[in-house]
């Protein structure tokens, strides 16, 4: 169903990535409005809505979701709370834009999976962002164009420039080369089958007890052997490149010359410091993106097939990385609402 009028946005979530949606839906792009806000801290809610007109704070989703002025929900919540609201948005029937990941597991994002096709139409949207940038695009478009013949291997680099203390060996597979485990998939056109995971000696960088960096091997469907280093305590910025191996040539994203400046006998640039500069542009046309669909009536962008296959390559990135071998990806065949 189209929808004429501008979009009452339910923004379920309000921490650092919530509330950048709320700036960006408010400030940013067009078409969409933040109607409600919604999280488990009451005060933040109210503290983020009254920066914005006519928005209403919720600490539980249900109340959002059950108002007459949300058209659609964005979904920033901790990964574990995303099946109860993506079921509740089902209920009533609204679209849904959801950060990755998905569910934090296999098993519940095939349940949401199942209670999508029960309703026979696509209504959500995953957040993989990486699929709006700039440069992905165009590598995209020169793979899909075949010019220089079929891939062959796929190079991924993913560096931070620290790591919180919090976090852990497998949260660089569930939390960081999920985005590679994604743009492979989507920049091949293949599904990934198995997954390796090898470790060098840890980085004087890296906190005690973390395992990084790390090397992560994927097989696909198609052939295509793929790896990525990925090192969260790399000391200098975020920087995140791809280079594809094909038959008769090679490309590469990621180099990050936009500008380069010559001054004082050297010359140079600067590397982004998070995710959220370097992919500003990809998160602002990912969200303008979902409202310029929701209001033809549509769902385009990545699915909740593309949210379970993430899933279920996180699982046997981590049973790879904690038993040092060879791990198969488990997939259901895939279901016809998602071809």
């Amino acid at each position: 169903m189209t929808h004429q009028g501008t979009l009452g946005v339910a923004v379920i979530g309000t921490g650092r990535m919530g509330a950048d949606h709320v700036r960006r839906i408010n400030e940013v792009i067009s078409g969409a409005r933040v109607a409600a806000v919604v999280d488990v801290d009451a005060e933040r809610a109210k503290a983020v809505a009254q920066g914005v007109d006519g928005c209403t704070a919720h600490t539980d989703p249900a109340a959002a979701l059950a108002s007459d002025d949300v058209d659609a929900v964005l979904i920033a919540s901790p990964g574990p709370a995303h099946e109860a609201t993506l079921l509740a948005a089902f209920a009533h029937d609204l679209p849904v834009l959801c950060e990755k990941p998905l569910t934090p597991d296999a098993a519940s994002a095939l349940r949401v999976l199942e209670a999508e096709q029960r309703l026979g139409r696509r209504r959500v949207q995953v957040g993989f962002m990486r699929r709006y940038d700039a440069e992905y695009l165009r590598l995209k478009a020169l793979l899909d164009s075949r010019e220089l013949g079929r891939p062959l291997m796929l190079h991924n680099r993913h560096r931070n420039a620290s790591s919180p203390p919090w976090f852990t060996s497998a949260m660089l597979i569930n939390d960081s080369v999920v985005h590679e485990m994604d743009v492979t998939r989507w920049l091949l056109g293949q599904e990934i089958t198995a997954v390796t995971v090898l470790r060098p000696v840890p980085s004087g960088n890296a906190p005690e007890g973390l395992e990084d960096p790390q090397l992560v091997l994927f097989e696909t469907d198609g052939g295509v052997i793929v790896d990525t280093e990925i090192n969260v305590n790399c000391g200098f910025g975020y920087q995140v490149q791809a280079e594809v191996v094909c038959e008769r040539g090679t490309a590469r994203i990621g180099d990050g010359h936009t500008m380069v400046t010559n001054a004082a006998g050297r010359w140079g640039g600067t590397i982004a410091q998070d995710f959220v500069e370097r992919f500003a542009d990809a998160y602002d046309r990912e969200v303008q993106a979902w409202v310029d669909a929701t209001r033809r009536g549509e769902v385009t962008g990545p699915s909740v097939w593309d949210g379970y296959a993430a899933a279920a390559v996180c699982e046997a990135g981590v049973r790879a990385q904690r038993e040092g071998t060879r791990i198969t990806v488990d997939l259901i065949a895939r279901p016809a609402l998602y071809h």
